[in-house]
């Protein structure tokens, strides 16, 4: 049987000499594990209320608290207790106990922690360790110089990619994928369990095999936020039922007061969790006490312990109400602060052991070396997906810091023979697999996402959160890029497979780490993958169909990949260009260069062919690194000449990068959504997407840059200062109904 309760008898306090000898290390260990929990939960505490007088060295009166407290209380002391005895497990032997902090709402108590070890104030100098710097930091909460009330990729135990609900356990896995320097511990809330990410990364890590140790703890407070959670609701045998269906076994531990007991109890379990974890045992704990233990039981006639009042503050003004002040005295004073800091803010006693013990110890090791990767591939041709695709990535395994994760759609993407590789895996859910790259590549490893662009947009609360945390994070640019590949995009595919909304998103959000890269054909792929999987700091997502495509001239490779972008001679007249036709991906390259010479033959006109292999250069330089300046907008597009720009994706995803730069009539041609199911070759049509639809668009951009020229010849004659603005488009007219 896998799971099993833990039952610890206790020796009576009348034991023998010898007994106690044998129980100092232990006693210590008691001493100190309730030091540090009272001391994060007392300083949490004060940085929801206080304002000053952090350490109670006077009578607390109204002045001294903040006019709103705010911040959330229900989960602090329950993740203090875990926290505090993770930092103090002794492990042994190389192996690191990393905590990772799932629950957003954890954060006053991580800020607390880091305080107290001194943490905090090697990232903000001003909350130093003493009652000068705690003073600073109660007055400050929740506006911590740039770290905010949640928890903090810049402090111990925020390693997890972002505050979304749900990621951590995922994240947790792949951060301990291959490393058996380290046994991760994500801090889990019981309403977090109840998330999708969470509830399928209990069955994904199978795929994981032994190759990770990861010691999850579920903080089973009963709550999420206004309700009864799932979890919370079970019993003990219900909790450990549904661990070892899962395959886990599980240890229940009861914490109500933090006494003794308790703490030894916890200890106890944490470590022999550890020693199973290390066995490839998989082990959760379950942590049961009631939401927002430790603080007020009731206020006004309305209980508050073990209820959703506590999972803010549950004294919402202590400043002007003389019952919630007297609760707020009772509630610091009952962790006992004089028995944890001198006048001066110090630790002593129990509390100065534990900091040093903890300090010793250090923060684990959280990264790895980045593996040079042995220069590009060489500038050859490639046949298809699969042949350009698959020589990059084993090349990159070859480093031995490389994985490929997919959502069983290898075999479908071409890619079959990579499914066998011990450095690829595959599991039918996106947002664990964005959890593990998340956690893999934090470590210091490089790796990519391969799925479909359809479902790719699964993945956008994930990675805006990890766009949030790698600002934080300093330096980020040190760190391996998160690396998608999307394939089978919805020109080619079914009507439900169309959904390019992803990179609409992303690239809304003008966060300058993001890339999105849209080769041309299966050698240009080659090139594009190669780079950004030796790329560091930077969110890069690469849009390549995996069916076959027309194969372009390779003059032009180099500086398509150093710029972003390049004039093609082999579909563009010399001299200045009447109409200018900019592509953006596979299909849009070969309709670009085939509508090319239909206006050259038709219209007579210089037609000009510019392969984009960034869609970021055409963005404003101030926000987008690789945006073209104003001098090189008119070196590729030239002075005045309209232009066509087809990408595969939503047009306004290109409105937005260009904005009102390019002072010239344009005309963008990308994914429209049709009414219903369509083949591919209506599909184009509808969208304009072909030859007839791109030569339509330049000949009304050519009709609008005439009608524009004709008009500021009459202001002229009329005597007239200046002109009308030119237009930047027309809009495209619908096709058979489908609208435009």
């Amino acid at each position: 049987m896998l799971s099993a309760v833990v039952v610890l008898h206790l020796r009576p306090r009348n034991a023998g000499r010898h007994q106690d000898t044998e129980d100092r290390p232990m006693n210590d260990l008691v001493r100190r594990a309730d030091a540090l929990w009272r001391a994060v939960t007392y300083v949490s505490v004060a940085q929801l209320h206080l304002k000053s007088n952090p350490l109670l060295t006077g009578p607390l009166v109204p002045e001294q608290v903040k006019k709103h407290p705010s911040g959330h209380w229900g989960t602090v002391p329950g993740a203090a207790f875990v926290l505090s005895h993770v930092a103090l497990a002794g492990t042994g032997g190389d192996t690191d106990l990393v905590p990772v902090i799932g629950a957003g709402h954890a954060g006053v108590a991580q800020v607390a922690m880091a305080w107290l070890t001194g943490d905090l104030a090697a990232v903000r100098p001003r909350f130093s360790t003493d009652v000068d710097g705690l003073s600073r930091l109660v007055a400050a909460f929740p506006d911590l110089d740039g770290l905010g009330a949640e928890v903090s990729p810049s402090l111990p135990g925020g390693w997890y990619l972002g505050g979304q609900i749900g990621g951590a356990f995922a994240f947790a896995q792949g951060a301990a994928l291959d490393a058996p320097d380290r046994i991760v511990v994500p801090l889990l809330g019981d309403g977090e369990c109840e998330t999708p990410a969470t509830a399928a990364a209990w069955l994904a890590g199978r795929a994981l095999a032994d190759r990770t140790q990861v010691l999850p703890v579920i903080h089973v407070n009963g709550f999420r936020m206004g309700n009864r959670s799932l979890l919370g609701a079970m019993d003990d045998d219900a909790l450990q039922a549904y661990a070892t269906g899962l395959g886990w076994r599980s240890n229940v531990v009861h914490v109500n007061a933090a006494e003794a007991g308790e703490h030894l109890s916890f200890h106890t379990t944490l470590v022999s969790a550890v020693n199973a974890t290390r066995k490839q045992l998989p082990t959760v704990i379950f942590l049961r006490c009631p939401k927002g233990w430790s603080g007020p039981m009731k206020l006004a006639g309305h209980q508050l312990l073990g209820t959703p009042r506590t999972h803010k503050t549950p004294l919402v003004d202590p400043r002007r109400h003389p019952d919630q002040l007297a609760a707020l005295r009772c509630w610091l004073a009952s962790y006992r602060p004089a028995e944890l800091f001198t006048s001066g803010g110090a630790a002593t006693g129990a509390l100065a052991e534990a900091v040093q013990v903890v300090s010793r110890r250090g923060q684990a090791r959280r990264t790895a070396s980045h593996h040079a990767t042995g220069g590009r591939p060489p500038a050859r041709r490639y046949g298809s997906f699969a042949d350009a695709v698959a020589p990059v990535l084993r090349k990159h395994a070859r480093d031995g810091d490389f994985h490929l994760f997919s959502p069983d759609e290898l075999a479908s993407n071409r890619l079959g023979d990579l499914a066998e590789e011990p450095w690829a895996t595959e599991v039918l859910a996106e947002e664990v697999l964005l959890g593990w790259l998340g956690g893999w590549t934090a470590t210091g490893r490089r790796g990519l996402l391969i799925s479909y662009e359809a479902f790719a947009p699964l993945l956008l609360t994930g990675l805006v959160q990890f766009l949030k945390q790698r600002r934080l994070v300093v330096p980020s640019e040190r760190v391996p890029s998160l690396n998608l590949l999307l394939t089978s995009y919805g020109w080619h595919n079914t009507y439900t497979h169309g959904d390019p909304s992803l990179v609409t998103a992303l690239l809304a959000i003008r966060d300058p780490s993001v890339r999105v890269l849209t080769p041309a054909d299966p050698s240009r792929l080659a090139i594009a993958l190669d780079r950004v999987l030796g790329s560091t700091g930077q969110l890069n997502v690469i849009l390549a169909g995996k069916h076959p495509t027309d194969q372009q001239p390779l003059d032009t490779l180099e500086q398509e990949c150093s710029r972003g972008l390049a004039v093609w001679p082999h579909a563009s007249d010399e001299g200045e260009p009447e109409i200018v036709l900019l592509a953006a991906g596979d299909l849009p390259a070969t309709t670009a260069c085939t509508t090319a010479l239909s206006l050259r033959l038709r219209h007579g006109l210089r037609v000009r062919v510019v392969a984009v292999q960034d869609l970021t250069v055409l963005g404003n330089p101030a926000t987008w690194p690789s945006g073209l300046s104003d001098a090189e907008l008119q070196r590729y597009f030239g002075p005045t000449a309209p232009l066509v720009i087809a990408t595969l994706g939503h047009p306004a995803a290109v409105w937005g990068l260009i904005e009102d730069r390019l002072h010239r009539p344009v005309e963008v041609i990308g994914w429209c959504e049709p009414d219903g199911p369509m083949p591919q070759h209506r599909l184009a049509e509808a969208a304009g997407m072909n030859v007839a639809g791109l030569c339509a668009a330049a000949e009304r951009l050519l009709a609008t840059n005439r009608a524009a020229g004709a008009g500021q010849l009459a202001s002229a004659a009329g005597g007239q200062a200046g002109g009308a603005p030119m237009p930047l488009s027309t809009p495209r007219r619908p096709v058979d109904g489908v609208p435009a």
